[in-house]
């Protein structure tokens, strides 16, 4: 059972559960990643369109690479295939990385943010809650330790949303 479908009804799910989470990502390349972490979002119905969400992250690469320093690739776009704002979390196998553009190499972690577009708001918000923790070496240690996908998901509930 999906961690979305546990949602009292009427309520906006969590931004990130367990069913989000790869937290053993094998990927040949950031198209590929972003691919994987796309499909984490359709399954949980929170993305209606594959392709089209696909396409709207990769015009938004597209303006900029998405790699910011610290082993970190922030793929995000806003698009008409989002139903509610979500974040999907790749944890790279050890000893592989995906290269994003970062100036200091390949990432070991992939934050995928799907937002609506109707959300300008909501898309801001949680890119940069996010980027206020990830410049942090512990928080993204404790990413790369936390021992499963569940562990990942409420790491970043507790810790950038404070929940």
């Amino acid at each position: 059972m999906s961690d979305t479908a546990s949602q009292q009804p009427g309520t906006t799910p969590d931004l990130i559960t367990a069913d989000l989470v790869i937290a053993d990502l094998v990927a040949a390349d950031k198209g590929d990643a972003t691919r994987q972490l796309a499909d984490t979002l359709v399954a949980a119905g929170r993305v209606t369109d594959r392709e089209r969400f696909l396409a709207d992250v990769a015009a938004r690469e597209e303006q900029m690479a998405t790699g910011i320093p610290g082993g970190i690739g922030l793929p995000h776009a806003r698009s008409e295939a989002v139903t509610v704002p979500s974040l999907a979390v790749g944890r790279v196998v050890s000893g592989e990385r995906v290269d994003f553009g970062a100036p200091d190499g390949p990432a070991n972690l992939v934050f995928l943010i799907a937002a609506p577009t109707t959300g300008e708001s909501d898309h801001l918000t949680i890119l940069a809650a996010l980027a206020r923790k990830l410049v942090h070496a512990s928080f993204r240690q404790s990413l790369l330790e936390a021992p499963d996908a569940a562990s990942v998901a409420s790491t970043v509930l507790r810790e950038v949303y404070g929940r």
